[in-house]
């Protein structure tokens, strides 16, 4: 019954009381339902936990904030009223659907949290049901997508955490181990290099390597294999590392590594260098893109060259064509093309970027060479 969250690093109360004084000027009027999940952990510093029984903070367009939250779980909220935030505790039997639409007044429009359960949302809307509702994403993500120094601070330590994993790679890499056996003792690793959990592991190998997500299986490791390593997971300030490097188990045995892997790096090179402000998220997904379609490798280039990173692996900004939003300084997000051709081997590139005055400051540290093992 007992549902225990891992120790987190909470920002500062000045810092979560500018971002809830900037999340209500975002709104511009609109009322915010904030369910557990990422969204409550940078606007209140906690994320909850999304359960039958509703818990949200509630911004009014006008009056204090409040954390409708039910009594037994009120004790993971300690410290939150310091925020100007009116703890509204509620027991089974009432209705706490009720209490949000009273906090949230007259409101004509709501905007409820991107992933809310429908169980929620509809709860929200019997309640209000003159209002309109409309997701809280848009509103949201224009103040995460720009990260402060504390949050970079912590970008840096993930990527450097998440880079000694990848340093160590070669003591579990081998012929005759499973991709299991091997993504089991990276898992253990991500937690030992100073991770809160591992989030994800993918340890493909030979044509696995030619999907981009596969994962984990029980395939048997080979001689003369490409690898595919894509790992990543939280540090305790709650902002995520993932990162990905190509290895080879001694000499790969397909002739053409060496040639189409040198296009893969100037490919993700090229991405990396037109990162600067006012550049368009699309035109660093061109950077990569054009590369790789001039050395006929466009059809093999599957997934859009990045997403943003922070509280969550995958936010805004998109680094993906059609993507005409500007960079700005603090944004942050992975640079990772890919070169993937079916049942034979794949190759993937990624690091973590954040925009500076200047350009990109890479998170990520490991050469970029094909690492043989």
């Amino acid at each position: 019954m007992a549902r225990r969250a891992p120790l987190l690093s909470v920002p500062e109360s000045d810092v979560l009381r500018a971002r809830l004084d900037r999340a209500r000027a975002a709104a511009a009027g609109t009322g915010l339902v904030i369910a557990p999940g990422s969204d409550l952990r940078y606007l209140i510093g906690r994320p909850g936990g999304s359960f039958e029984r509703l818990t949200a903070l509630i911004v009014p367009a006008d009056g204090a904030p409040a954390l409708v939250v039910p009594k037994l779980e009120a004790p993971g909220f300690d410290g939150v009223a310091e925020l100007g935030v009116d703890i509204v505790t509620w027991v089974d039997g009432v209705d706490p659907y009720r209490l949000a639409a009273e906090r949230l007044g007259g409101v004509e429009r709501v905007a409820v949290s991107d992933f809310t359960p429908a169980l929620h949302v509809l709860g929200i809307r019997d309640a209000l049901p003159k209002a309109e509702q409309v997701l809280a994403g848009p509103i949201v993500r224009e103040l995460r997508m720009r990260k402060d120094a504390a949050e970079i601070d912590a970008l840096r330590k993930a990527g450097a955490a998440i880079d000694r994993v990848h340093a160590r790679v070669g003591e579990w890499l081998r012929a005759g181990r499973t991709e299991a056996e091997v993504g089991a003792d990276i898992a253990a690793a991500i937690v030992a290099e100073g991770h809160t959990e591992a989030d994800f592991v993918i340890v493909a190998s030979g044509p696995n390597g030619a999907s981009p997500h596969h994962a984990l299986s029980d395939r048997v490791i080979e001689a003369g294999d490409v690898v595919v390593v894509d790992i990543g997971g939280p540090v305790a300030e709650g902002y995520n590392s993932d990162s990905t490097r190509t290895y080879s188990v001694g000499t790969p045995r397909d002739a053409d590594v060496a040639a189409t892997y040198a296009v893969l790096q100037e490919a993700q090179q090229a991405a990396v260098d037109a990162v600067r402000p006012g550049a368009t998220a699309e035109s660093i997904d061109a950077a990569a893109r054009d590369v790789i379609a001039a050395a006929g490798f466009g059809d093999y280039f599957i997934h859009r060259t990045g997403h943003g990173i922070g509280l969550d692996v995958h936010e805004e900004p998109y680094i993906v064509a059609g993507n005409d939003l500007p960079l700005e300084p603090g944004m942050a997000f992975s640079v990772e093309p890919g070169i993937y051709q079916p049942g034979r081997w794949g190759a993937r590139i990624e690091d973590i970027v954040v925009v500076t005055a200047e350009g990109a400051e890479p998170m990520n540290k490991q050469p970029h060479e094909l690492v043989q093992v």
